[in-house]
């Protein structure tokens, strides 16, 4: 390879990488701790949900708390039937929280007793890297 080869390919590998970069949906992260946390969460492993949250999600509520509130909201409205991502949106900052990196996913949701709800889930990427469940709501 001669030496103006060698310099078009060295330029090469950081705008391929760049353009990777540019390319990625920032979504899917949170999206994919989400989704793993709310199937624990459908099949009845609140306490594998709970241990799997954001610290200070554990930090505000303990395993009893969450096992008790979201069998008492999730119980009546019976099993998932369908799921469909609808929105997200990245923040650096929600109301009551610090700043940081966050998703807030909405998902409609049909379960068996409920034919049109809304599952907000919202996730806090970590000082370790990792994003986690820091709150969820139904309506």
């Amino acid at each position: 390879m001669d030496r103006r080869t060698m310099l078009v390919a060295l330029l090469a590998v950081p705008a391929l990488a760049l353009a990777l970069a540019v390319g990625k949906d920032e979504t899917l992260e949170p999206k994919s701790a989400a989704m793993t946390w709310l199937n624990k969460t459908d099949a009845g492993d609140h306490a594998g949900a709970w241990s799997s949250t954001a610290a200070g999600f554990k930090n505000a509520v303990t395993l009893t708390q969450w096992q008790q509130a979201v069998q008492g909201v999730r119980a009546p409205l019976g099993p998932v039937r369908a799921r469909k991502d609808q929105a997200t949106t990245l923040t650096r900052t929600l109301p009551g929280a610090p700043d940081g990196r966050y998703a807030v996913i909405q998902f409609e949701t049909v379960f068996a007793n409920k034919a049109q709800a809304v599952e907000t889930v919202t996730t806090v990427q970590e000082t370790d890297g990792i994003w986690r469940v820091t709150g969820y709501f139904v309506r």
